[in-house]
């Protein structure tokens, strides 16, 4: 179990909700399939073996989001229904106007509906609740919403908002590059974005190249600003930051994955391991992200 993405949110610390009190709540919106007429369905699912919505590691907590989702393609419907309306059309002497064609669409919808595929997928969230984060496994704050939004249904209260720091990600990113050294325990990769803060909104991408070149300089004292910034926080996780404040292509290195046990006796056991170990190291790396960050906005 090792997160791939961080959408960041902060909760009151501590958190006074029960681990019991968040199961039998999750369990409101637990997960059903999808039903012959449903284009998606959302809920809770177990995230390891057994029924349990809360997945309890040394004061961690694990929650999954599933989701299933029927594959209908809009190119497949319309497809049907212009066949359909050609049909009508020579039956009644004339094209259908735009309300059955309208009608037309929903009716093919209903009939096709009970025949498409399903995709499955799960969202992971991790609770700290003694230090207040909650953190979705999500690469963006649209996917992290798709969890948070069944949250907020399943929950008497959700006192939840997205972490605020006291400088921004894209201007600390900046002065980090500029000076070729980032702060604390962080050190600069090879990745990262550059964007104009002009109409034009001309960007430059480095992958896998140096950042301390003559090229970035120039980029940098002509305007540009970083808006994407790959980093390693003390030898052990790699990730890139982005202007919102976003963890993306997060990476537990070889130092961190080589400390989980290599004789799990199930998946269950090696579940605890890798979460215990990463929930360890996200424990360090976001108040260390936060003070380079010059600190929390509180409220």
């Amino acid at each position: 179990m090792w997160f791939r993405n961080l959408q960041i949110y902060r909760l009151p610390a501590p958190w006074a909700l029960a681990l019991d009190t968040l199961e039998a709540q999750l369990a409101r919106q637990s997960f059903h399939p999808c039903g012959s007429q449903d284009l998606v369905s959302r809920g809770f699912v177990a995230p390891a073996e057994g029924e349990r919505l809360v997945h309890a590691v040394g004061g961690q907590w694990l929650i999954a989001l599933g989701l299933d989702q029927k594959l209908l393609p809009a190119s497949v419907v319309n497809q049907v229904a212009a066949e359909r309306a050609e049909e009508i059309a020579a039956s009644q002497g004339y094209r259908p106007g735009r309300k059955q064609m309208r009608e037309i669409r929903e009716a093919v919808m209903q009939e096709l509906l009970p025949r498409a595929f399903s995709r499955r997928r799960r969202v992971w969230a991790w609770i700290d609740p003694a230090a207040g984060w909650l953190a979705v496994d999500a690469p963006s704050a649209a996917r992290a919403e798709e969890l948070l939004e069944v949250m907020r249904k399943a929950l008497d209260e959700l006192p939840l908002r997205l972490l605020k720091t006291r400088r921004s990600p894209g201007s600390a990113m900046t002065q980090w590059l500029a000076a070729g050294e980032a702060p604390g325990a962080f050190t600069i990769d090879q990745d990262c974005e550059l964007r104009s803060a002009s109409d034009e909104k001309a960007a430059v991408r480095y992958v896998r190249h140096a950042l301390d070149g003559r090229d970035v300089r120039d980029h940098l004292a002509a305007g540009k600003q970083t808006t994407r910034l790959a980093l390693t926080f003390n030898d052990r996780v790699s990730f890139v930051l982005s202007e919102k404040g976003e963890v993306k292509r997060l990476a537990f290195l070889d130092v961190v994955r080589e400390q989980a046990p290599q004789d799990a006796r199930s998946r269950e056991e090696q579940l605890d391991a890798d979460f215990a170990l990463m929930t360890g190291e996200l424990s360090r790396l976001l108040p260390a992200l936060v003070e380079a960050l010059d600190g929390e906005v509180e409220g």
